[in-house]
């Protein structure tokens, strides 16, 4: 599977950067990952469900650590050109 789009959605909300969608092979959306603000830096959530325990399960996720880096590196690539268009830095957004 190729990410084929990514659509960046910034936000500034405590420690929620942005939403983000991606699409796989021009065939297959996934809505709601995250970019979040943790404590060693930026990071990507994959998209969970609250259970009724409270705890958070994901709903979709890569099976396998290289396929979890490949799609991190096409987010944080676009997300940094996306922050760059509205004339910030990927340092001004982890500070704020």
């Amino acid at each position: 599977m190729k990410v084929t789009e990514i659509k960046i959605y910034p936000v500034n909300e405590d420690r929620l950067r942005a939403y983000v969608t991606i699409i796989f092979d021009d065939m297959f959306v996934v809505r709601d990952l995250k970019i979040i603000n943790g404590n060693t830096g930026l990071f990507v959530a994959m998209p969970s469900k609250k259970r009724k325990d409270g705890q958070f399960r994901d709903i979709a996720h890569p099976l396998n650590q290289d396929f979890r880096e490949e799609i991190e590196k096409a987010i944080f690539e676009a997300y940094e050109k996306e922050i760059q268009a509205m004339g910030k830095t990927l340092e001004d957004m982890k500070k704020s």
